[in-house]
């Protein structure tokens, strides 16, 4: 009676722990279906933000108002492109570190700005960050404020 009970414990056991391990067997969820997104409301995909002028005047360092302002030079190829623009004349409006500022000069922009020949603009200047090589060369050192788009003088009288 001891060796039939004991046969059946070792059939039985095994059999039983398939049975459990396969009821126990998990779905695999994606981590998609867990996610919740808390800010669907606000996100708005494909806009850029545009600063405002008073936007712009408060995050600048320095404010010119010009209407010789021309491309200088550009660079495209190896690493991020950037453009140089000159400013041969203009009136300084906002200043936070030079008293004066030296015409011409020269400013760096990420991306190539919109200019109309005709037009007197804002250029919205703030301090030059990385691309040392290029500024010790050139002397740059401001860059343009990277969410301001060119405002006209025009527009805004």
């Amino acid at each position: 009676m001891k060796l039939n009970m004991n046969n059946k414990l070792i059939i039985g056991l095994p059999a039983m722990l398939m049975v459990i391990l396969i009821s126990c067997e998990k779905k695999y969820q994606s981590p998609g279906t867990y996610e919740n997104d808390l800010f669907a409301q606000e996100r708005q995909e494909g806009k850029a933000y545009i600063m405002n002028k008073d936007e712009c005047f408060d995050g600048s360092e320095l404010v010119l108002e010009s209407s010789d302002v021309k491309l200088a030079d550009s660079s495209k190829g190896r690493g991020k492109s950037f453009y140089l623009y000159k400013v041969k004349s203009g009136k300084v409006l906002k200043t936070v570190r030079d008293s004066t500022v030296d015409m011409p000069m020269l400013f760096l922009s990420q991306y190539k700005l919109k200019i109309k020949n005709s037009d007197s603009m804002y250029v919205y200047l703030k301090k030059l960050e990385g691309y040392r090589f290029i500024a010790k060369d050139r002397n740059l050192k401001y860059q343009w404020l990277k969410a301001a788009p060119v405002y006209s003088v025009k527009a805004d009288k």
